[in-house]
This record gives C-alpha cells, sequence and structure tokens, in this order.
C-alpha cells in the first residue's frame, strides 16, 4: 500500500505540501499538480479513520433539511455538495419531515460520528446545537435563523413578503390573501409580515381572514386556496410564500372559473397549470447552498473568528405571463 512519503518522494516535495493538497488547502499550482498526478499513479488513498483521530473529526459533513422532497431544498443540496467535494468533504443527507425529534437525533448523530459538522435549516424557530457547539463542530443554519450564535445564511423575509405583496398590489388587486406556513416556523411568519405591512403601506385591509397558515406542502397550498375560495368574500389575489404553496394554490384555482392573480415567493417546480396572471420572486437556493457550505469548510479549517449572518437578496420579481408552465 502506497503512504504518504511515497506520494512526496514521486512528486518531488514534502510530505507536508502533500497533507496540504489532501486537505484542500492552497499550494502552488504546479505543485498541487504533481502530487495529483502522484496520488493517482500510486492509487493512494489516506488513511481517514487515522486522520479523524488525529483531527477529533472526520470528513463528513451533514446537510439537515426538512424536507428534501421540495426542489428548494434539492437545489440548495446540490450547491452544499458542491463545494463539499472540491474541498475533501462527504455529505450525509437527512430529511427531518419538519420534525424537531427527528431533527434532534439527526443532530445528535452527526455529535457522535466526530461528523467535521453539519448545515442545518431548522424545523422550527430554534435548535438542539449546544452539544455539537461545546465538541467544537462546525455548524451553518441556512434558510431558516435561530437566535442561537451560530453561522447564518438566510434572506430577508419580511422583505421578501413586501416586495411579493407589493407586485400584487401595483397590479390593481385590493382583497389580498397570504398563504403561509406553520406559525412555529419563522419564515413563514416572517413572510406574512411583509405582505400585511405592503398592504398597510397601501391603505388596505390584512385581516385575519385573509391570513392563511398551512403546511409548506402542495396539499397544504391547495386546502388553503379552497378555503379561502370558499368564503363569503374570496379574495381577488393570493400571495403564496413558498414554492409548494404556490403548487398547490394554482391546483385549486385550475378546478374553476376563478379570476385570481397569485404571486409566489419562489420557482414553480414542476408543470402545474396555466399560469397565467401569475408573477414570481425567485429566491435562487443553490447560491445559498454554495455560500453556507464555503463558511462552513472555513469552520472546518479555522474554527477561530466571530459569528457570521449572510442576508440573501433574491433574484429580480418576474413579471406574470401566460401559457403553461413546463418541466
Amino acid at each position: 500500500m502506497a503512504r504518504i512519503v511515497d506520494v512526496a518522494e514521486l512528486a518531488g516535495v514534502s510530505t507536508a505540501t502533500v497533507s496540504r493538497v489532501l486537505n484542500g488547502k492552497t499550494v502552488r499550482p504546479d505543485l498541487d499538480a504533481a502530487v495529483r498526478r502522484a496520488v493517482d499513479e500510486l492509487g493512494y488513498s489516506p488513511d481517514r479513520t487515522a486522520r479523524s483521530l488525529r483531527r477529533r473529526h472526520s470528513d463528513v459533513i451533514a446537510l439537515v433539511l426538512p424536507d428534501i422532497e421540495n426542489p428548494f431544498f434539492t437545489s440548495l443540496a446540490r450547491g452544499v455538495e458542491d463545494v463539499a467535494q472540491e474541498a475533501g468533504l462527504s455529505v450525509v443527507l437527512c430529511n427531518t419531515d419538519d420534525d424537531p425529534v427527528k431533527e434532534q437525533r439527526y443532530l445528535q448523530i452527526v455529535a457522535a460520528e466526530n461528523m467535521a459538522g453539519v448545515i442545518l435549516a431548522p424545523a422550527g424557530g430554534t435548535a438542539a446545537l449546544a452539544a455539537l457547539l461545546e465538541r467544537g463542530r462546525a455548524v451553518v443554519v441556512v434558510d431558516r435563523p435561530v437566535p442561537e450564535p451560530v453561522d447564518q445564511v438566510v434572506f430577508d423575509n419580511v422583505e421578501l413578503g413586501r416586495i411579493a405583496a407589493g407586485a400584487l398590489i401595483d397590479r390593481g388587486y385590493r382583497r389580498i390573501a397570504c398563504i403561509t406556513g406553520p406559525r412555529t416556523t419563522p419564515t413563514a411568519v416572517d413572510r406574512a409580515t411583509g405582505w400585511a405591512q405592503a398592504l398597510a403601506a397601501a391603505a388596505l385591509d390584512a385581516p385575519d381572514d385573509l391570513l392563511v397558515h398551512a403546511d409548506f406542502r402542495v396539499e397544504g397550498g391547495r386546502s388553503a386556496m379552497e378555503g379561502l375560495l370558499g368564503t363569503e368574500h374570496p379574495p381577488d389575489a393570493v400571495l403564496a410564500t413558498n414554492n409548494l404553496v404556490g403548487v398547490g394554490a394554482l391546483r385549486a384555482l385550475a378546478h374553476g372559473d376563478h379570476a385570481v392573480g397569485v404571486g409566489i415567493i419562489g420557482d414553480l417546480p414542476f408543470a402545474t397549470s396555466n399560469v397565467e396572471n401569475v408573477s414570481f420572486l425567485p429566491l435562487r437556493p443553490r447560491e445559498m447552498g454554495l455560500a453556507a457550505a464555503r463558511m462552513l469548510v472555513e469552520r472546518v479549517r479555522d474554527g477561530a473568528g466571530p459569528v457570521r449572518t449572510l442576508v440573501q437578496g433574491s433574484a429580480d420579481l418576474v413579471a406574470p405571463s401566460s401559457g403553461v408552465l413546463r418541466e
């Protein structure tokens, strides 16, 4: 079996240089290329168990998400994986189903298995991170902010709600409903707050019957939209505060002759129905994944430094379109 000293000898460099390359650290391009050629030629494979013992953590990180079937989180995961692979880290994907108990179990596994760190989209407004932080594990929270002192990559969700609702107001709608996620999810609450602020700024009412909390899934959006349509005074427009809720709302509107405008925070992920009178506020989740993974890699390599929060902006508002959205 090839040893690190054999790689160094063949590449004409020191073992320290080989180690730097294998750990994803920067060296001169010619030296990096020489080490990688020697690794390939010798079939060298680092003893990851020994490295884990020396560094007190493995080369594995966890990505803990609330709903891996949601294309938003699928795209986010792709961004994380791209950066992790480049840094020599492997990613374990965990799905919590928005269940705090299931989430806590996954975080316990991260600690027990000495993983290098975790990127987490929390199920609620807080997370059980104390054990990981005490062990010096790297933690980055994405999408849903938490009060714990950890690195975070989030959106200004109140602003997203204001922009998306404002677009509906600009299109002439006046009785605008909001379908958002659970009250326990900060993203859902903040986007609804932005909706209410936009209506207040336009001197429009935002009564309780126009705000519906559902789950952040297709069925939640469909059921909420059907409920709104069945009221004595249905809305003339609706803001869906995430992509899957938007899909559900459109499916409900497709059954019948409903002249209701729709605004969606996020992109429609798959074929739904006619998307006439729909505006979108894209979120670029892959960029969020890229940014979070870069922050995590920095923490894994050098745990020092102040806690950081990166607030990502949205893409430009996409104006209403007509036709059928296709996959």
